[in-house]
């Protein structure tokens, strides 16, 4: 029994048993609705839910056979499967209680009964619906790490030689317990290549704790990573674990590592080679076993060099090295990447816009990028926020850099030059097929598929 005690829903026809029940129970911090009329339960059932319920067997229509009881239980148990009920009768005997039981209850008490026998019997009721939740919860959480692997990456979008090389290592990768060091500019998508080795990976159905080591002050260290008990300082109001017991049996990931001051990486790493963890304030080792992750936008092997870094560290940490590719080194991925965001803040703000103009498309291409995709994403956002129109035209895209003049400046190649004439083209004619055809001196239908082999 836990210390809040648990919600029971009582319903027996004879109302000194419920008020008897209810002044018993509540003593032991339970929360007792009772009722009288057997009818309401099913408005009892739609409008709340309980931990325990106690039914009797026998109203006033029957007073021996249980049928009325036996009524109940089905319906409660149609309208909530895990319901745990525990069923009471006057008359009861082993042939009742089997054949309730069978039905579903939980377990079967005679009146009068012994109050230690009912507290005790509540108390595993509870204990047993407490455990049915949990199930529920551990269920519901692997069919949607079930639904994200369905997903080839989750939320990964690409088709690029560069994004598709990335892929190629977290499926070597993801089934090892390696420790995985990710590298990338900012706002490439460190976190979601750590997340999708870790749904991967054998520890799929376990925790992913994720820290950013940047936001850690010194002071709280090992407090956030390590835990402490009660008292250790002024605001330890209770124990408290750290990151890595709550990421034991799973994978921690740690982000912007390159961050942590020498000190703290000496910390780091003597919790990495011993695989156990002390709370501050404690004695007591814990032993912890986790799938260690970790990404960086630094240039760690150089920081080494410098001092900075420790080497043991980096030894430890990067059994595997990933690379992300800045966006700029995978621009065919920009359609589908808009795409994507486009659809998203445009059911999110309440939005009409469906499509992004040629002339925004060839725009998107021909920029640098250097925030990345989180760049892409919030001009996206912006764009979506700003506009009148159902498709995302250039005017709705500002940009703190210069956009260059040609998608390919200086490119021989035939069907380079192609795309950008027929990028050129639509751009003039602010998307309009028939008269970028006849500029081209093509014919719609040839225009169109040219469009679909360049992805415009």
């Amino acid at each position: 029994m836990t210390a809040e005690g648990g919600k029971i829903l009582m319903i027996d026809d004879d109302e000194d048993v419920l008020l008897a029940a209810k002044m018993l129970l509540k003593k032991q911090n339970h929360h007792v609705i009772i009722e009288k009329n057997p009818n309401k339960i099913p408005f009892l059932l739609n409008n709340d839910t309980y931990d325990v319920i106690l039914l009797d067997m026998n109203f006033s229509k029957d007073i021996t056979s249980g049928k009325e009881g036996f009524y109940w239980l089905e319906k409660i148990l149609e309208k909530d499967p895990q319901a745990v009920v525990i069923l009471i009768t006057a008359f009861g005997d082993v042939e009742m209680a089997v054949k309730a039981l069978k039905q579903g209850a939980t377990d079967f008490v005679l009146k009068p009964w012994q109050n230690e026998k009912l507290i005790s019997t509540i108390s595993t009721a509870i204990k047993l619906r407490q455990s049915y939740s949990e199930v529920d919860k551990l269920r519901k959480a692997k069919e949607m790490l079930e639904e994200q692997i369905s997903k080839p990456f989750g939320e990964i979008i690409g088709q690029s030689t560069a994004i598709n090389e990335v892929f190629g290592l977290i499926d070597k990768v993801a089934k090892t317990d390696a420790n995985v060091l990710i590298l990338g500019e900012n706002g490439t998508g460190k976190e979601l290549i750590a997340r999708a080795i870790h749904q991967r990976s054998l520890r799929k159905d376990n925790s992913f704790v994720s820290v950013d080591m940047g936001a850690i002050t010194e002071t709280l260290f090992e407090s956030e990573l390590f835990g402490h008990k009660k008292g250790a300082f002024t605001d330890a109001r209770e124990d408290r674990p750290g990151r890595f017991e709550l990421a034991n049996g799973g994978t921690l990931f740690l982000d912007e590592i390159g961050n942590l001051s020498l000190s703290l990486q000496s910390k780091l790493l003597s919790a990495l080679q011993a695989r156990q963890v002390t709370r501050v304030g404690s004695n007591q080792s814990i032993p912890v076993d986790i799938r260690l992750i970790c990404a960086t936008n630094m240039p760690l092997h150089q920081m080494v060099k410098e001092g900075t870094f420790r080497q043991d560290l980096l030894y430890r940490i990067n059994t595997v090295e990933i690379k992300v590719p800045p966006l700029a080194d995978r621009m065919e991925d920009i359609p589908l990447l808009a795409q994507h965001y486009l659809e998203h803040y445009a059911k999110k703000y309440h939005k009409s816009v469906t499509t992004i103009s040629p002339g925004a498309a060839d725009k998107l291409k021909r920029y640098a990028w250097p925030g990345n995709i989180r760049e892409l994403q919030h001009s996206i956002e912006r764009a979506v926020i700003m506009t009148d129109s159902n498709s995302l035209q250039e005017s709705d895209f500002l940009f703190s850099r210069p956009v260059s003049s040609s998608a390919s400046p200086e490119t021989l190649n035939l069907d380079e030059v192609e795309k950008a004439a027929i990028v050129k083209a639509l751009s003039l004619y602010s998307g309009n097929i028939s008269k970028a055809a006849d500029e081209l001196g093509l014919t719609r239908a040839s225009l169109y598929r040219r469009m679909e082999k360049y992805g415009l």
